[in-house]
């Protein structure tokens, strides 16, 4: 057989080269590889499923209320007139099928709880499954907003901030989260070419990659977490974001690979460096908050200076429903960024802007985001479509109904029984740490290899 010239493979991304490693673990059947190139769970959420399954067929039906006398299946709009009541019948004749009456629970704690109208929810949410208009509003559906804020509140730790005092914007998963993010920063003229960008390390790999992108051309500091230290950033490392040449700090938390959340002690630091610093743009992506005990994001203690990324994919074993919202509260530093732009760079963006409105300079960076995802010509069809909007209510509601969070409890004792059963095999003992998560895990070989084997292994394979 030849030799392989592995080369070329040098500069692909991990999740490309992994393409090649299933490949090659194809290739031949008695191979055996296991695929650990994705963080994709393998459970996943039955509950608001099946009411998302089964609000569609009640949808349907309303639909058929219209065109009835024409054969070739046709359907109209879902007429608002007698919709709750037609709601509750359905309800009550469907009650014994799995996740009817988690559907009529929803409506009655959405009335109840969250103080909303049920008739409007009820209605946004038929006309969302059936997928019949296009997204009104474009950042996203109005009571489904409100009901997304207060889960985003709650989940990410989030206290004495009302749901008036954010945005949110719907968008398809964490990674669109974050192309249209860095794409507006650009656009707006908050990012430049060779500004550079803080980004805690170790990360997600891709997001080592876009700064470096000719779309970006930025500078990267790598702010890096010590595995001494439980993988908690040291101060002297966060203190480097003091530092006014940086213009952002981008990282994920709970950390991804070594998912540990940051410590009580480095969320005080960086407040305390943000009031040195109030220009500090800090993007965070949250995804794994769901799965931390007591979390509270830096949303929670920055959030004027904070653009949250939160994705329903881990938790709710979501990956490819592409469910996920950018946060922003509405004193947030970009906009007072891009309204102390120079009058030249005004100017541009407000022609960029002039076909949406006749005050483009009004235009909050929240509103440019949704604009940006469709080159702002199209953004008269912008906005996630309406079916995912409510798979992702559902899935909210779902989990702000759980008072017991049975479904929370069941999901971290998943992950955590996971990586101790890998430990267990190892041979060592579970690592112990009140801000792990446990959804990923980073072995240090050099000092397993040392506990089972003694130093003099170490020198083997090179410690």
């Amino acid at each position: 057989m030849g030799k392989v010239d592995y080369s070329k493979y040098a500069k692909l991304s991990p999740f490309e080269l992994k393409d090649n490693l299933i490949a090659l673990a194809q290739s031949k059947t008695d191979r055996m590889m296991l695929n650990a190139g994705r963080g994709n769970p393998n459970f996943l959420a039955t509950i608001p499923r099946r009411a998302f399954f089964q609000l569609g067929l009640f949808s349907a039906t309303e639909s058929e209320f219209s065109f009835s006398y024409m054969p070739e299946g046709l359907g109209g709009f879902p007429r608002p007139v007698g919709l709750q009541s037609r709601f509750d019948n359905f309800i009550l004749e469907n009650r014994d099928k799995p996740g009817v009456v988690f559907l009529g629970k929803a409506v009655s704690y959405v009335r109840d709880q969250l103080g909303l109208d049920p008739d409007l929810f009820l209605l946004e949410m038929v006309e969302g499954i059936l997928g019949c208009n296009y997204p009104v509003p474009d950042r996203m559906l109005r009571v489904s907003e409100t009901i997304i804020k207060e889960y985003v509140l709650r989940e990410m730790g989030v206290r004495g901030m009302q749901k008036r005092d954010l945005d949110l914007f719907a968008v398809e998963g964490g990674t669109a989260a974050m192309a249209y993010i860095f794409n507006s920063l650009k656009e707006n003229k908050i990012i430049k070419n060779g500004d550079r960008i803080a980004i805690g390390s170790p990360i997600f790999t891709p997001y080592l990659e876009i700064p470096k992108l000719n779309d970006y051309q930025l500078e990267e500091v790598l702010i890096e977490a010590d595995p001494k230290l439980g993988w908690q950033y040291p101060e002297s490392e966060l203190r480097k974001l003091e530092d006014p040449s940086i213009k952002a700090f981008f990282l994920v938390n709970p950390s991804n690979p070594p998912s540990v959340k940051m410590s009580d002690e480095g969320l005080a630091i960086l407040a305390d460096i943000v009031k040195k610093r109030p220009d500090l743009i800090i993007l965070t992506d949250d995804v794994y908050g769901t799965f931390a005990d007591n979390f509270k994001s830096l949303f929670a203690i920055c959030p004027d200076n904070t653009i949250l990324v939160y994705s329903f994919s881990k938790y709710f074993g979501a990956t490819g429903w592409r469910l996920g919202v950018i946060a922003l509260s509405n004193n947030n530093v970009l906009d007072k960024q891009i309204a102390n732009l120079s009058k030249k760079e005004k100017k541009e963006l407000e022609d960029r802007y002039s076909s949406l409105t006749t005050d483009p300079a009004s235009i909050k960076f929240i509103d440019r985001l949704v604009a940006d995802s469709r080159n702002v010509a199209l953004n008269h069809t912008a906005g996630l479509s309406t079916p995912q909007q409510v798979q992702m209510v559902l899935f909210a509601l779902f989990n702000m109904m759980d008072s017991r969070q049975s479904y929370k409890k069941a999901v971290k004792s998943v992950v955590r029984e996971r990586d101790a059963a890998l430990y267990r095999q190892l041979g060592v003992d579970v690592p112990t740490d009140p801000n792990a998560v446990d959804y990923y895990t980073l072995v240090n070989l050099e000092n397993t290899s040392r506990t089972l084997y003694g130093d003099e292994f170490d020198v083997v394979l090179g410690f």
